[in-house]
Order: structure tokens, then sequence, then C-alpha cells
């Protein structure tokens, strides 16, 4: 029994590791107008990255259109740093757009999880 109840508990130990890490969400965005259509966003992701096969790996800043206004590349996994925040500086985005969302991406689902709709006025 005691063999059986040890193999059970390590098991359990392990299940968090095992679980997928889901979809990368967006918690948070700043803004700071630079220029005169220029922006700088500082944006937190969470994401349960595993490692090198599962991670967040961007986040974009799209307009309603979908035209995608800045990429800021994530070039590796952020296991032990949960959220994360990084920023994108020089954002330039076209007069007449008031509206933008940022939105996450990971290296396994892609989009869907979390996005956040931000007003520039």
């Amino acid at each position: 029994m005691k063999r059986y109840l040890c193999i059970w508990a390590m098991g359990f130990l392990w299940l968090p590791t095992l679980l997928p890490a889901g979809e990368a969400d967006v918690l948070k965005v700043d803004v700071r107008k630079i220029g005169k259509q220029t922006y700088q966003f500082s944006v937190t992701i969470e994401h349960k990255d595993t490692g090198w096969d599962h991670y967040a790996d961007k986040w974009d800043i799209v307009g309603a259109d979908g035209t995608i206004f800045g990429t800021r590349t994530l070039y590796h996994p952020h296991v032990n740093e949960q959220p994360f925040t990084r920023d994108l500086s020089g954002v330039d985005i076209p007069a007449g757009v008031h509206k933008v969302t940022v939105r996450a991406h990971d290296s396994v689902h892609k989009y869907g999880g979390k996005e956040m709709a931000i007003d520039l006025d």
C-alpha cells in the first residue's frame, strides 16, 4: 500500500508540468504617445511556458481592419518569469486610427488567448 501511495504522490507532484500550457494572455497594456503618430507600448503577457517546445513567442498591435502596426518578437521561453512585461517603441499608427487590439501568440496554439482593446485618444 505504501508503495502505491508513493507512486501516486510522485505522479501528483509532476502533474502541473504535464498539463498543457494553454494560450498566451494579454494582462495589461500601457501606451505612451512619443510623437505625432508614434507610440510606445508596454505589454504584460502570461503564459505557462514549458520550454522551447511551448512558449509565448510574440505579441502584436492590430487595427480594426487587421493591419498589424507592430510586433514584439520574444526570442526565448519565460518559464520562471510569469507574468512578464516587454516594451515596443516607435510604433507608427496612422491618424484616424483611434483603437487597436493587443494580442499574444504562442508557439503551439498561435493566437486565441485574452486580447486587450486599447483606445489611443
